[in-house]
């Protein structure tokens, strides 16, 4: 009768033999043998009586020579692992292609045009985030003291906030949820942007402005990645498109909100001379409505359904997606169209159930600690795996183009309002009226000063009635007698270390002292310069042209030739700019650069969002979004430290960095007819 044990012989050259392996009597046993016959099963040694078989060593052990158990045991490990890991990529395989099937279904209607608004005007806030620091800098020098080192911080703090948003709040939006993370993020945006408003202080205003900023920095990687998952596939590169636009229309409100109330020096109110609510705080708070609206409307959208399957919750999922299907179908004039769902595949992940065995042991603050713990961690693995084999190449491109795309943008558009300030300064200078070693006694000045400077000069009981100086600088004058016995007439101060304790033997007619402050120096009136927000506003117009085309052409011609085209177009525009020699000539090819590169950035994020998996969509679409805001750092830096210099240097380095990026966009894999994973 055959042996029902199988054996397995190792054997040493020359015959040797080396030991038996035998399996299947209960028990995983070893027995080994040299020039002896196999001892019976009674025979034992008295030495070795109350030991288990179990207990006895593997003379192997000293020569650190594997157990074969030990072996085997990893083996079936090893196959299991795998299998578990090709069955989950089957599952998700089968998820990606039922849940394409659903969304056909459910068509396209009502639901998602909803959805539109309500993301795009989160989209909205994060473009008028860029800009309000920029807009109320001119009038908040003066209210809050600014010195250059500080109004070179306000606006680094912007983009440092947002990158460090974009990274948080894209790692927790693919484990915590997409809606509940842009909920908290926008709240956070909100709560600071008024806070700010009403600080007195340059560290408070710096502090609230950096909070504000890390929560709108989550808007950008979440909304994309949220709305992505209501759109079916043929639908999804026209429609991200679209929503794209609203950051333009963001760069428009802000322009247009702050040339219609910052100016307006009435448009506020003052508590004594320690709190003063000037027209940029106004401005500050009319910045925050389009994040207040977002906020309010997502209150009531659901959570994205393909999360909610990817954390296998199938019936949260179901039910959103059958809201999805009646409200589109009823708006549609078909209420009778039954969602006839019944079973979605709902992969379920080690991660998760490591959550649920923990959640339900130990007291809450141990639950929570380790909640929290579990979720950082998973987290920066999910961050990490951005780097795996599957992902490393189109992570490490995407991040090359992001940052080249970025770097010249960004760089351009600061460098444009710089450039033509210096024209300013230069036309300026060449206008200009010097006057030195004048002496001026009991002299009238009722007549406006405007581009002059004086140098040396002494003024002696002279009189100022209803005069506006502009642009005018003393040197090193002097001045006696200034405010004393002169009349003043029809005259309004506002905004300055001036109060009337300071006249003596002055006579007043018609004069008022408005928002006194002090520990500020004495500035000259300056009018609000209306061109940064005209070089804004039709900075942010022209992208209109572009953004339309691309959105009408991107399932067309493809994500990856609009990249493409657009980035090597846009490049070919930075030359243009070696011809730039007047204000006109500068705004005209910002327009055209802004119209250009906007179809890149377009297909640069409907490419990011069709890239990745849904476990790692908001996560990847984060830390390239944060990538992005650093280059924005170092390209406003770079850029404007060459204006009134040398115009090569910037235009070299845009039309390189534009170029490499372009030509490594043409590699990037074809995403069209892609199904979301």
């Amino acid at each position: 009768m055959a042996d029902p044990y199988q054996n397995n012989m190792y054997q040493q050259q020359g015959g040797d033999n080396f030991g038996t392996y035998r399996e299947g009597d209960g028990h995983d046993g070893y027995g080994y043998r040299a020039d002896y016959p196999p001892q019976e099963e009674d025979a034992a040694s008295d030495v070795t009586e109350g030991h288990d078989e179990e207990d006895q060593m593997y003379e192997g052990e000293y020569q650190g020579i594997p157990h074969p158990d030990e072996v085997k045991a990893a083996q079936r490990a090893a196959r299991a692992k795998g299998q578990a890991a090709r069955d989950a990529v089957s599952e998700l395989e089968e998820l990606s292609e039922q849940y394409e099937d659903i969304m056909e279904d459910c068509g396209h209607g009502k639901f998602q045009w909803t959805l539109f608004m309500v993301l795009g005007l989160a989209l909205m806030a994060d473009g008028v985030e860029c800009y309000v620091v920029a807009f109320v800098l001119p009038s908040a020098e003066k209210d809050l003291c600014l010195s250059n080192a500080e109004k070179g911080m306000l606006g680094l703090i912007v983009f440092v906030s947002m990158m460090v948003g974009a990274f948080l709040w894209g790692g927790l939006a693919d484990k915590v949820g997409r809606r509940r993370c842009l909920t908290v993020a926008l709240a956070i945006n909100c709560v600071f942007a008024f806070l700010s408003s009403f600080a007195q202080s340059y560290g408070f205003f710096l502090f609230f402005r950096l909070l504000s900023g890390i929560g709108i920095g989550g808007t950008v990687p979440i909304v994309y990645s949220y709305f992505s998952e209501f759109l079916q596939m043929d639908k999804r590169g026209e429609h991200l498109s679209w929503l794209c636009m609203f950051w333009m229309i963001g760069g428009i409100y802000a322009s247009f909100t702050a040339w219609g109330i910052i100016p307006r020096y009435g448009w506020g109110f003052s508590m004594g001379t320690e709190f003063q609510f000037h027209s940029w705080r106004v401005f500050v708070l009319v910045a925050a409505l389009p994040a207040i609206t977002s906020l309010v409307g997502l209150s009531f959208m659901p959570e994205s359904p393909r999360f909610l399957l990817e954390n296998a919750k199938h019936d949260e999922a179901w039910m959103i997606l059958k809201q999805v299907h009646d409200t589109n179908w009823r708006a549609k004039g078909q209420p009778e169209k039954v969602f006839t769902v019944t079973h979605i595949k709902a992969p379920k992940t080690a991660e998760d159930e490591f959550i649920e065995i923990q959640s339900a042991t130990g007291t809450a603050v141990q639950r929570w600690a380790v909640r929290s713990l579990t979720l950082c961690r998973q987290v920066l693995r999910n961050v990490a795996s951005l780097l795996s084999a599957e992902l490393r190449f189109v992570t490490l491109l995407m991040a090359i183009i992001w940052f080249c795309m970025a770097f010249s943008y960004y760089g351009l558009s600061v460098w444009f309002p710089d450039m033509i300030k210096h024209l300013q300064y230069e036309e300026y200078r060449s206008k200009v009226k010097l006057f030195h070693n004048e002496k001026v006694v009991n002299f009238h000045f009722n007549f406006s000063l405007e581009n002059q400077i004086h140098k040396e000069g002494e003024y002696i009981n002279d009189k100022f009635i209803s005069i506006e100086m502009k642009s005018v600088k003393f040197e090193d004058s002097l001045f006696e007698d200034l405010f004393e016995s002169c009349t003043i007439r029809s005259t309004v101060f506002y905004n300055t270390d001036l109060w009337e304790e300071k006249f003596i033997n002055c006579k007043m007619e018609n004069t008022t002292f408005e928002h006194n402050k002090h520990s500020c120096y004495l500035d000259t009136v300056e009018e609000n310069d209306v061109l940064i927000y005209l070089v804004s506003f039709l900075g942010s117009l022209a992208v209109l042209p572009g953004n339309i085309i691309s959105a009408l052409f991107m399932e067309k011609i493809g994500r990856v030739k609009i990249i493409g085209g657009s980035m090597l177009i846009s490049a070919g525009c930075t030359f243009f700019l070696f011809l730039s020699f007047s204000q006109s000539a500068i705004i005209a090819l910002q327009c055209l650069f802004c119209g250009v590169s906007v179809a890149a950035w377009n297909g640069i994020e409907v490419v990011t969002v069709e890239l990745y998996p849904t476990s790692k969509r908001a996560t990847a679409f984060g830390v390239l979004n944060a990538l992005c805001k650093l280059a924005a750092v170092l390209g406003s830096t770079v850029f404007t430290s060459f204006v009134g210099i040398t115009k090569i240097v910037p235009i070299l380095l845009s039309f390189t960095a534009l170029m490499c990026g372009g030509l490594l966009a043409l590699k990037l894999p074809d995403t069209q007819e892609k199904i979301l994973q």
